[in-house]
């Protein structure tokens, strides 16, 4: 159905000369690469908003945000931004309003922050939203500052990041994953129907797993995907257990604990600027042997393990620099080739953020459920993760046709069920006994009931 609304968009040349568009802004506005993030808000209750209020709201809510969202930087028909109402309930929410937002507008931190700063506190829109701690439960490590002792750590540092560093640039040009139930090599993945649907996990839940195993909140989630995507390679096949398979952690690169206002992005000198601040870890997916399959938590401990070696490695630093002398060798064409290759090459992105603790609203609708989603990305499998309302939701991205979204979201619950059991299980030995409740009646009100959580809601992007 083609759109009947027009915005009138004005852009200054001196807006483009003092927020030019970043080299990663101008990698995702390339012929390479067009990867748009979808960012879903679900209504608590009927969107009753008419043509005329819907222009209002953007123009006196969102474009306003920023000069960029106003601004011309693509041809017509690939417009920046796009807004959808979808004003049928579903099992999940009365209504839907859903953001598309380029890439090259901002990565996650920034369309956050502005999505953010359209909504309001339902409960007392004066007062400021609030978020989750990002300090870990663990005790800080004991990092020496003596000669000897920095001798081997530094030595380690640098062994690890050559290592890391050779394999980011042979994953990026010459080596391939294998061919498995989440990877189809199909040359044009990025162009396939994509289906989108959702887990929904306790963040509580999620806290107690991280304090009997004194990790992180990242480091449970991570496991819980990876052990999840594992079930399902080897439900598929058992010669897929061992597959090689990698995944890309994208991690941002700002020195930031939390959400910047708007004001303080723009600023020139910000720490924390506006724009595409991010960069990716290639992590390579533990193996499913008998053995962690006996002891799900030895799965996180290996992912916790993986991930934590690579960043206290350079690698991140020295493949920001490499694109960067791509960039300026043979420009942003090449830049953005070279990250196509390094997307298709692997075969499952990750991407977490956090969210507000209270309820938001958005022009007098309480938004009851939030969740995004990156697309155009040539992979079969993306998965992001984002909290809101002491709920995490895990947005399942799979190409159609070549994985079965909810068979994958039961090997998710699966595993968070097992991660959860044997966490427990070790407190239960640690107090003597203690009994607890069933995993499967914490879902029952966590999760709105198994099968109405499977009735999720599923999105076709042709």
């Amino acid at each position: 159905m083609s759109s009947t609304l027009q915005i009138k968009t004005r852009c200054k040349e001196a807006d483009r000369e003092v927020e030019p568009v970043s080299p990663t802004g101008q990698y995702f506005n390339s012929k390479k690469l067009s990867i748009c993030v979808l960012s879903v808000l679900e209504s608590e209750v009927p969107i009753h908003i008419d043509t005329s209020g819907t222009m209002k709201l953007l123009q006196d809510v969102f474009l306003p945000i920023n000069s960029r969202f106003s601004s011309i930087m693509m041809p017509q028909n690939r417009p920046l931004w796009e807004l959808h109402l979808t004003k049928y309930p579903t099992s999940k929410a009365a209504g839907h309003c859903i953001f598309k937002l380029h890439h090259a507008l901002g990565d996650g931190f920034s369309l956050m922050g502005a999505l953010l700063s359209c909504l309001q506190r339902a409960d007392n829109p004066s007062l400021p939203l609030t978020f989750p701690s990002l300090q870990p439960s663990s005790e800080p490590r004991n990092i020496p500052t003596s000669i000897p002792g920095c001798v081997p750590r530094t030595l380690s540092t640098i062994y690890n990041t050559t290592c890391d560093f050779s394999w980011s640039v042979l994953k990026s040009s010459l080596i391939a994953d294998d061919k498995t139930p989440i990877r189809s090599n199909c040359g044009t993945v990025e162009f396939q129907p994509v289906r989108i649907s959702t887990v929904a996990l306790s963040l509580d839940l999620i806290k107690q797993i991280r304090t009997e195993l004194g990790a992180t909140i990242n480091d449970v989630l991570t496991g819980i995907v990876f052990l999840g995507t594992r079930l399902y390679m080897q439900a598929t096949g058992k010669q897929f257990s061992s597959s090689q398979s990698t995944a890309l952690v994208l991690l941002n690169t700002r020195n930031i604990n939390g959400y910047k206002s708007l004001d303080e992005m723009l600023k020139p000198d910000s720490r924390t600027k506006w724009g595409n601040q991010f960069a990716f870890l290639h992590v390579g997916l533990p193996e499913l042997s008998d053995v962690i399959s006996s002891d799900p938590l030895e799965f996180i401990s290996e992912a916790q393990e993986i991930i934590h070696r690579n960043k206290n490695s350079l690698a991140v630093y020295l493949t920001g620099q490499s694109l960067e002398t791509i960039r300026k060798c043979k420009g942003s064409e090449a830049a953005a080739e070279y990250i196509h290759t390094t997307l298709k090459n692997s075969s499952m992105t990750v991407s977490n953020m956090i969210g507000p603790v209270e309820q938001m609203s958005l022009a007098n609708h309480p938004c009851k459920g939030l969740y995004f989603m990156v697309v155009g990305v040539p992979q079969s499998l993306t998965i992001t993760i984002l909290s809101y309302m002491r709920t995490l939701r895990i947005a399942v991205g799979v190409e159609r046709g070549h994985i079965d979204v909810q068979k994958f979201n039961s090997c998710i619950e699966h595993a968070f069920q097992l991660i959860y059991n044997a966490a427990m299980k070790g407190q239960q030995k640690w107090n003597g006994g203690t009994t607890r409740g069933s995993i499967g009646l914490v879902w029952k009100g966590g999760f709105e009931g198994k099968e109405k959580g499977r009735e999720l809601e599923e999105a076709k992007i042709l």
